[in-house]
């Protein structure tokens, strides 16, 4: 008989354990969702983001792939010369 009122000992406090974490963390779910319903509410407005300098539907010109093989070959000529 005693180890079947050991048995029940354990699975009541496994029961009580798994309770409170359930409980907590439904808890902190709850409050995690009401603050960030004020925050959204009370909170400062975004700034509104810059436009970006090659928008997506423009083709890059022939002026920023001069630019852009003259980065990567100074890359190069740096990374090579530190190399050595």
């Amino acid at each position: 008989m005693q180890d079947m009122q050991l048995l029940q000992d354990g699975l009541a406090l496994m029961g009580v354990g798994m309770g409170f974490v359930f409980v907590f963390l439904t808890v902190l779910v709850v409050l995690t969702t009401l603050m960030s319903l004020i925050l959204r509410r009370f909170g400062p407005k975004p700034a509104p983001a810059e436009a970006p300098r090659n928008p997506a539907g423009t083709p890059p010109t022939h002026a920023d792939d001069a630019e852009l093989m003259a980065v990567i070959g100074a890359a190069v000529h740096r990374y090579r010369r530190h190399r050595r």
